[in-house]
């Protein structure tokens, strides 16, 4: 049986565990079939068969205990590991009523499997068993994450970076850093998809670590430019990483062992998460301390409290792509103009995301917003375009 971080081959014939052994990991066939069988005495009961798309091993990883049954592979197999970690993290998080259903099914399960062996008292409630919808998306949740850790700890993920322009000067004055996924199998994943599924466990940290560690390598290659001013990079943060008392101390550390000032990373800190005035009015206050500069992403988007804005000190409020789009209709361009107007008055700047026309760029620039970022200034690159765009940004050579 050949065993990898991420994968287990196992030949025809082999015995994946053994009834009574310690359970270690739960696994997901990926292809072939293995038969389930239960000690009775001196005889042994085949329980089922599973094939490709089957969970095994997932009861006693659930609830710690020994395992009930014997796995034998009737074909050569391929099986993907899948840790206690990735189980308890989600149990942990679940609504209680699925939990108790969950440890509800665990219970009847051995229950059910104490009389197969003649251990145990007869079941009178049937098994459940979940919708095939539900066991389907679940799994494929599961597959997902499993690949994504490969991912990661193969450096497949790309990070790109989207170009920020100073509008006055003509100027890229720095990047917003977005990560960017093509699974082997399954082409491009949408961000809002394997985002979310990292934001769901721990994987949300590592993944976060892994991006500012790439922005910081490309960042690193912009030093000593003769009379240029230091880039700056974007860094949107969730709020599962925003709960991390690490966070800020790893990014220093992080901006030191590649030689970049705090100043060159901006926090970005999407709008429905400012929900917690206290925790992010004390993170903000963190970051101004280390030197590290906090924006208000998707400002204006449904979320937005002017009534408790005065408390948290953002330098820059990112005005939502939807309002930029629209300047066009007057009743649009008055809330534009309104909201530059209130970000001078708090000492913010403004960034405009969306920006697609020259005629959206030239009326930002009269209404004195300080950024735009969007199509026509650039889509996300590669790090090494960006870092050639910034350098020719640089020496004054952008077209418009």
């Amino acid at each position: 049986m050949s065993v990898s971080s991420f994968r287990v081959d196992v030949p025809a014939g082999s015995v994946l565990f053994h009834q009574g052994d310690p359970p270690t990991s739960a696994f997901l066939l990926e292809s072939g079939s293995i038969e389930v069988t239960t000690a009775q005495g001196a005889e042994s009961r085949r329980l089922g068969v599973l094939g490709p798309g089957d969970l095994l091993g997932e009861m006693a990883v659930l609830d710690d205990s020994p395992r009930t049954a014997t796995a034998r592979a009737l074909s050569d197999c391929v099986l993907m590991p899948i840790d206690r970690k990735q189980f308890a993290e989600r149990l942990e998080s679940a609504d209680p009523v699925v939990r108790a259903l969950l440890l509800s099914q665990i219970s009847r399960y051995r229950s059910a499997l104490a009389q197969l062996s003649g251990q145990g008292e007869p079941v009178t409630a049937p098994l459940p068993t979940p919708r095939s919808g539900d066991a389907a998306l679940a799994l494929d949740k599961i597959r997902l994450e499993s690949h994504l850790r490969e991912a990661l700890d193969k450096g497949e993920l790309e990070v790109r970076l989207q170009p920020i322009l100073d509008i006055a000067r003509n100027r890229i004055a720095g990047f917003e850093a977005l990560t960017r996924w093509t699974h082997p199998e399954r082409g491009p994943v949408s961000p809002a998809e394997f985002i979310a599924l990292a934001e769901e466990t721990s994987l949300i940290v590592p993944v976060g670590d892994y991006v500012l560690d790439q922005v910081c390598g490309a960042l690193q290659q912009l030093q000593g430019r003769d009379g240029a001013e230091p880039v700056f990079v974007a860094l949107n943060v969730s709020g599962r990483q925003l709960g991390d008392a690490a966070l800020l101390d790893r990014f220093l550390a992080t901006l030191r062992a590649h030689g970049l000032q705090p100043a060159q990373l901006k926090i970005e800190i999407t709008e429905s998460l400012v929900l917690d005035y206290d925790q992010v009015a004390g993170i903000i206050a963190r970051c101004h301390a280390a030197g590290i500069k906090v924006a208000l992403d998707d400002f204006g988007t449904g979320y937005s409290n002017l009534g408790h804005l005065h408390r948290l000190e953002f330098d820059t409020l990112k005005m939502d792509q939807g309002f930029v789009r629209q300047m066009h209709e007057p009743r649009c361009l008055a809330i534009v103009r309104a909201v530059v107007a209130m970000a001078h008055s708090l000492g913010c700047n403004i960034v405009a995301e969306g920006v697609e026309t020259q005629a959206q760029l030239q009326a930002l620039g009269e209404l004195g917003c300080k950024y735009a970022q969007g199509y026509l200034i650039g889509k996300p690159l590669p790090l090494d375009e960006a870092v050639a765009l910034s350098r020719e940004s640089g020496m004054g050579n952008r077209e418009s």
